[in-house]
């Protein structure tokens, strides 16, 4: 049985519930033992201490600093790019290859259909994402959601692909940045990274592109051109991840904190920048906790959002996307 990941901020929380459990225990054990009245004065005794713990959760998660956001960002247990994949969609056809070198598994795509039964919309989409693995077997396997170039040119084949068939690309973003191996380097990495941006801009579909996790640096931005940009509540986005920003700066990782901090990478930071345009609401505790209502948000978000973009001209859908591109990191100086 896997070890249950708990943060460090996350301590205090899953003390006081280890407490509450031995309480339940007491209770169950000596139940035959005890008058009605000492029954209901522990029952009331644990009431009160589940509000404790409930208050305090939210107390936690929603004060989180943005390198504890960075921290949940990273968990082991939250949902990869397939698992929404398989809870979002149906009949997904997994694609592969880049036609020119080799399958990168640390991005996969494919068709599958977004419903929507309540609304009735039903719509064929293309879904292209990083994917990381859940051990040390399948992280070595996916290569830890780094995608080396043909996994760029992978995912800008499914897009052409989709572009030929008149279907609505959805990039789901979760990486620690592109794979940085002198081999990626040589096969033309970041002709591949930006051969990308250049063709995701000119996409006559619509394109929606998500932060489900990670999204570090060009490895991010890589399949990250969109009409959309979405990003779940416990995610970072950012051109360098907070470790190597404090390693350049102070040369040293002590002071991830405060790079985080200097960064302003997560979702409320990035909305007020103009960067993104929707922050996807998560479970207290993170998408992990309960991956079924994450699901469930994102896709009912991916369907509003369709809605209206598919009602676009395509030129119209190229020029706005071009524009709000061109627009971020404008300023102005006032004399």
């Amino acid at each position: 049985m896997a070890t249950k990941v708990i943060l460090d901020f996350e301590k205090p929380l899953y003390e006081l519930q280890a407490k509450l459990e031995e309480m339940r225990q007491c209770l169950r054990s000596s139940a035959r033992d005890q008058t009605q009245p000492q029954t209901e004065a522990l029952n009331r005794d644990i009431e009160a201490f589940e509000l404790k713990i409930d208050t305090l959760r939210r107390s936690i998660y929603k004060n989180l600093t943005r390198w504890q956001k960075v921290q949940l960002a990273r968990h082991p247990e939250r949902p990869y790019t397939l698992d929404y994949i398989y809870m979002m969609t149906k009949d997904f056809a997994e694609l592969a290859g880049d036609r020119h070198f080799s399958d990168d598994k640390a991005i996969v795509g494919g068709f599958a259909r977004l419903e929507e039964r309540s609304s009735g919309f039903s719509q064929s989409v293309m879904m292209i994402g990083h994917q990381k693995g859940r051990d040390t077997k399948s992280n070595l396997y996916r290569n830890f959601g780094m995608a080396q170039p043909e996994g760029y040119r992978k995912a800008l084949r499914l897009m052409k692909l989709a572009e030929k068939f008149r279907k609505p690309v959805i990039t789901l973003i979760d990486t620690p940045g592109a794979f940085p191996g002198i081999e990626a380097e040589e096969r033309g990495q970041a002709e591949a990274i930006a051969r990308n941006l250049f063709e995701m801009a000119k996409l006559t579909v619509p394109v929606i592109c998500v932060i489900i996790g990670e999204g570090a640096s060009g490895g991010a931005i890589g399949i990250g051109v969109g009409d959309r940009i979405l990003m779940a509540e416990n995610s970072w986005y950012s051109v360098i991840s907070p470790e190597s920003c404090s390693s350049i700066l102070w040369r040293s990782w002590n002071y991830k904190e405060q790079a985080a901090e200097a960064l302003q990478l997560t979702a409320p930071d990035l909305l007020e920048q103009g960067i993104i345009d929707r922050i996807i609401p998560e479970p207290i505790g993170g998408a992990h906790t309960d991956p079924d209502a994450m699901a469930a948000t994102l896709k009912s978000m991916l369907v509003e959002e369709l809605k209206e973009l598919l009602t676009k001209d395509s030129a119209l859908l190229v020029h706005d996307r071009i524009e709000k591109f061109s627009s971020m990191g404008v300023w102005k100086e006032e004399v």
